[in-house]
């Protein structure tokens, strides 16, 4: 993939950003991921390469959101000389956050050569993720205590001075408790688990570990920018109605889930490795901040003037950039300047 790619993929994070920003605090956490998505698909089709969306918002029959299966790049007669990718999204993570001004909101991409990415439906996958200090120590088929214990031996740290984060959600109650009353430090995120994934590899991060059940395409991303930093993850698929505290239809929707595993090839519960989620180091990873957090600065505006700060890795080079940039939206091309003014 070429090196140039990684300036383009960001300018797509922060185009999404940019149109999620507009509703900051408004309630309205639908507007803010349909103006990302349509903000993200317009600069996407705007790149020289043949993508494909292979982990998404939704399914094909769930259009006008960037589907899996969608076909995003610039149209020319020279196509077939542009790069063939795989490209996962979450225009929004953290779509309740931004709807609600709360802090950790991005925008998130990850791109990898085609056939890099994990093909799976839009479902729940648990997870466990360390940086690369305790990479080949962690195993989903073992208990999780049992894993907390390995990666202390393999940091050298005491169970009081490990630092864990999960979801802040029903089905992760009784596990914060256990964390907690063995004196581990839980960072509990109300959403957001691509954003805590990274913070496990990062050199200006405390977190040691992220694990909880998540979304699948998260799932997929978190993998990408965490094979790109040297760390670990392993993961497994979940019906819906084997998360706990989750139920919308519960039988009908795991039904359709488990049919599109099989479908895929992919069986419910596996325990899926860093090779089987991500194929080859050579990924660009992007996210821009929307709200300020742990991660990234959010979006300050002034009128039609606006920065941003987007991270993005390459997994080739192993290279971490952040990437400040002011914006004037009065330059911004029509289509991108009705979504973001």
């Amino acid at each position: 993939m070429k090196r140039e790619l990684a300036l383009e993929f960001a300018r797509v994070t922060e185009a999404a950003a940019l149109a999620a920003h507009k509703w900051v605090g408004r309630g309205k956490k639908e507007a803010a991921d349909q103006a990302a998505v349509d903000a993200m698909r317009t600069m996407l089709n705007g790149i020289k390469i043949q993508g494909e969306i292979v982990i998404g918002e939704g399914e094909i029959d769930e259009a006008p959101m960037l589907f899996i299966g969608e076909k995003v790049g610039l149209e020319s007669e020279n196509k077939e000389l542009f790069s063939k990718v795989d490209i996962a999204v979450d225009p929004v993570e953290g779509t309740r956050m931004t709807a609600q001004g709360q802090a950790n909101a991005i925008a998130v991409l990850a791109v990898g050569n085609k056939g890099s990415f994990l093909k799976a439906p839009d479902m729940y996958m648990e997870k466990l993720v360390v940086g690369p200090e305790a990479k080949g120590v962690i195993d989903l088929n073992k208990p999780l205590m049992e894993n907390i214990d390995n990666i202390c031996k393999a940091l050298n740290k005491k169970l009081n001075e490990l630092t864990i984060v999960i979801l802040d959600k029903p089905r992760h109650k009784t596990i914060i408790k256990e964390l907690q009353d063995l004196e581990v430090k839980v960072y509990a995120l109300p959403d957001g688990d691509v954003a805590g994934s990274i913070l496990t590899s990062v050199i200006d991060s405390d977190v040691d570990v992220l694990y909880g059940i998540g979304g699948a395409p998260e799932g997929v991303i978190s993998a990408a920018v965490i094979r790109a930093l040297g760390g670990d993850m392993q993961a497994r698929l979940k019906l819906r109605s084997e998360v706990k505290g989750v139920s919308l239809e519960n039988d009908k929707i795991s039904n359709y889930e488990k049919t599109r595993c099989e479908e895929m090839g992919l069986t419910v519960g596996e325990v899926l490795k860093m090779d089987d989620l991500v194929k080859d180091d050579e990924v660009i990873f992007s996210a821009t901040g929307i709200t300020g957090g742990d991660l990234l600065e959010g979006i300050k505006r002034r009128g039609n003037i606006a920065r941003t700060q987007t991270l993005v890795i390459r997994g080739k080079s192993k290279t971490i950039r952040y990437i400040n940039a002011v914006h004037n939206l009065d330059y911004k091309p029509d289509d991108i300047k009705a979504l973001v003014k």
